[in-house]
This record gives structure tokens, sequence and C-alpha cells, in this order.
């Protein structure tokens, strides 16, 4: 019998296995509890060999960057460094928590998770943010090992991480924190971090799979004791040796036991990561990097090599200080046109076009510095809400300080995705913000993940919307 039938399309068969790929990949993140309502792709977001090697190699300059501004941070209340440092960085802050930080038993500790913010734009990569109490540890190791494990894969791209990068990372910063052997694990959400109690009950689970003693739990669930914290287990209870703190320390006050957790981590009877430190999750630092009077501070403690290459990728910043300058003085850098500044007021005459290079955040210990929340892009407001803006920060200066950043626009991607409400495969032009994962073990930094999140070209700002896409990143 003769066979009239054409022969297979490829055109015709790749939606198809897009389509299954999606399905299946929704699913698995729908079973692990971690996805929301964003857009599922077929694919991991594919880059070249050299991008990501970049990318690999800026885990060690941002640890260095934090090594160096912690250390920039007690020269300057020990009147080494000039006294300006500090108080910019203990601004708005309660002394209670300053004198926390400034103990001698603290002075050595860094963040065990280093996540910047990067877009892609036509000159090349630009970390616009720093974090080192990360969301989306679970939803990206969800994803990798989703897409790890997805049927119909084709070609030899390679997974940043594999699927257990983000899980064998966490765990491995983790242990490394403490002397102990197998120790309790209690990784504690705050209610106002409730969004991402089921990511992180998922990394849990993933790791008590593996036979760790790890646990999800809120603060109030922690038992305290002269001799530690404890959590319970079943009928008993056992003691914390590693509390890692999923909550941010501007809602210390709202978080039940804090005083005891801080009591705990200076008895040494718990390691506690990230560290309370405060004036290491401040935006401002990008500030105090490009400032001039500290280049050559900088440069001899990372090094020129590593200088260099965060002076390209950390966006020129200012704090918004209301302090007056004399007459002859300028803002280090700050140009509106053609024009040096020399206060703010000039800032707040800008054209439309003139304020497009610029954005305003929170530094940080504010609700408004985390989820883009207090971020406004120039060229979003019209000319008198820019005013505005800047005359309320400067009013907020000595409760929270705000910076000023060079904006740099992403330069366009592709990628497709799968309609929520018609389930065809399509394909957005949009921006794209990828966050790596580096986990830091004893002096190791490793990249463990990459999460892509791509938002249509109308969006001025990159986070995970309903319009956007998330996915993990693979070389091609």
């Amino acid at each position: 019998m003769t066979n009239n039938n054409p022969p297979p399309n490829d055109n015709m068969i790749r939606p198809t296995k897009d389509k299954e790929r999606c399905r299946y990949i929704k699913d698995r993140l729908i079973k692990d509890g971690v996805y929301i309502n964003w857009n599922i792709s077929p694919e991991p977001f594919l880059m070249d060999k050299k991008e990501l090697a970049f990318i690999e190699s800026l885990g060690s300059c941002f640890y260095l960057f934090y090594g160096a501004s912690n250390k920039l941070y007690y020269e300057s209340i020990q009147g080494r460094q000039p006294g300006w440092i500090a108080e910019y960085l203990d601004q708005g802050k309660p002394q209670s928590l300053i004198d926390y930080a400034r103990m001698n038993r603290m002075k050595d500790l860094l963040p065990g998770i280093i996540r910047p913010d990067i877009i892609l734009t036509k000159d090349g990569m630009v970390a616009t943010e720093l974090d080192s109490v990360p969301g989306g540890l679970g939803i990206t190791g969800s994803l990798s090992r989703a897409y790890s494990s997805t049927p119909l894969m084709e070609g030899d791209n390679k997974l940043v991480g594999k699927g257990e990068g983000m899980i064998e990372g966490f765990l491995n910063m983790l242990t490394s924190s403490t002397q102990r052997p197998d120790p309790v694990i209690a990784i504690v959400v705050s209610e106002e971090s409730r969004d991402y109690r089921s990511e992180m009950a998922w990394l849990a689970g993933t790791l008590r799979e593996t036979g760790v003693n790890v646990s999800t739990i809120k603060p109030e669930d922690i038992i305290f004791t002269e001799e530690g914290l404890y959590l319970k287990s079943g009928e008993s209870r056992c003691k914390i040796d590693v509390l890692y703190r999923f909550f941010e320390l501007f809602d210390l006050k709202n978080i039940p036991k804090a005083e005891l957790i801080m009591y705990s981590a200076k008895k040494d009877q718990v390691s506690v990561t990230p560290p309370l430190k405060p004036f290491l999750e401040e935006k401002m630092l990008y500030a105090l990097f490009h400032h001039p009077v500290l280049r050559e501070y900088l440069m001899t403690a990372l090094g020129e090599k590593v200088f260099s290459v965060l002076h390209k990728i950390l966006p020129l910043t200012w704090i918004l200080d209301p302090a007056e300058l004399p007459p002859y003085g300028i803002i280090p850098g700050l140009k509106v046109g053609n024009q040096p500044v020399a206060c703010w007021a000039e800032l707040k005459q800008a054209t439309q076009s003139e304020r497009k290079g610029f954005v305003i955040k929170p530094s940080g210990f504010s609700e408004l510095a985390w989820g883009s929340r207090g971020v406004v892009v120039g060229h979003d407001v019209s000319k008198k809400e820019w005013g505005g803006v800047i005359d309320r920060t400067l009013e907020d200066f000595y409760r929270t300080p705000h910076i000023l950043q060079k904006y740099h626009k992403g330069r366009h991607v592709e990628v497709n995705y799968i309609d929520r409400s018609t389930g065809d495969i399509r394909t957005m032009k949009g921006r794209v913000r990828l966050c790596p994962y580096y986990f830091v073990s004893g002096e190791d930094v490793k990249l463990a993940g990459i999460l892509a999140t791509i938002c249509p070209l109308d969006k001025k700002l990159i986070h995970g919307m309903t319009d956007s896409v998330m996915t993990v990143v693979a070389s091609s």
C-alpha cells in the first residue's frame, strides 16, 4: 500500500513538543509549590559560553567587594578612614543594631549568598543591585530540576548549575558556617516574607530527602533556652546549629524572638547567616565604590583587575544627601546634560530626555527597598512628580536614605512561551534581568544557577510580574 501522507514537518512538530515541555515544567513547579502566575518557556534562556564565563567570574569579584566594603566600614569607625562613611551606612538604623553589628565577633562575617541583578545592555552587563537575602532560591532550584529532567529536550545546551546546583550550593554554604558535623538547620521565614515561604519549604523538603536535618519555621516557632535555640522534632526537640535568616533587618522590631536570636548568636550558640550587618545591605555601597576619594583605597583592597571589572558593571550611584555644598562644590561625576550638578535643585529641572538616564531607590533598611517597591524611573514620571520625589527623599534622608543611580536600558531579547489563555506557543520581545546565585563555602564562591526574568518591552522595571517569562539559563 502506498503512503500518500506527506512526511512530518519540523515546523508542525516543534510547537507540539514545546507545548508538552511547558506543561511538564508547569506541573513540576505546581507540585513543588513554587509556581505563582508567570509565563512558562519551553527552554532555558540561552547565552554564549563567553558571557556565561564572565558571569561565573563575577562571583569572586562581588565577594571581594563585600569584603572590602566590610573592612572600609570598620576602618571608618576606628578613624583610619573618613568618619562620614560609617555615618552614611548607619543612617536611619537603631543604635542597638549598629552596636550589635560592630561587635568584634561579628567583624569578619560576610554574606554566604550573593545575588546580583544583572541587566544585559547593548554595551555589556550592568549589575544594578546586590542582594544577600534574596528570594527566588526555591524557584530557581525547582526550575533547574524541571528543565534538567524535561522530556523531549534537544541539543547540547548545558544548564548552569545543572539540576542540583542550587540545592547543593545552599547546603554547602549552610554547613560551612558552622564547625558542627551534621548540623541542625532552621530556615526562619518572617511574616513579612511569607510570600517566599513555600519556595523555602520546598528547598528544605528537598534537602531532607538527602538526610539533612533542616526545617522551614516561623520565628515564633523557635524555642529559647539559656543553652541555645531549639525547634520541635516529633515528640522531642533538637538544638539549632545554623539559622538561615530569611527576614529583613528593617523588620526586626516585628520579628518574634529577634532579640533572643541575636543573644544566642552573640553567645556563639548558633550560627546566623546572612549576618545581622545592615551596612552590608545598603545600595549606597555602590556610591562609595564610585567616590573619587575612596578610589585608591578600593583599588588596593580589591586589586586593579577586580576594581576595573566592577567599575564597568556597577552603575554610577550617588547618595541623595540634603547637605549644602560650598559655592565651588559639585557632586562628583553627576551631570544633567553636559553640566555638572552642584545641588539637587538642578536635578529637579531636568527635562524628560535628561531624566531618562536616572532612577531613584531607597538605599536599604526600608520596606520599600526590595521588590522594586520604592523605585522611581526618571522618564516614567512628569517633571513635577520628579521634583516631588527628590524633595521627599531629601526630607527623608535621616530616616531612610535614598540613592540616585544611572539608569541602563536593557537590550532586546526574544523568548518563546506558552500563552496561558490560548495554549499556543508565542514569541515575546522583551528585556531580561539575570539573577545569578553564588554560594560561599569557606573562601570558595560558586555559581549554582541563574534565574532569567524577561518582561515585555513596554515595562520600565523588570521583575516577576504576570506578564513576564521566568526560566533558567543554559549555555548555547
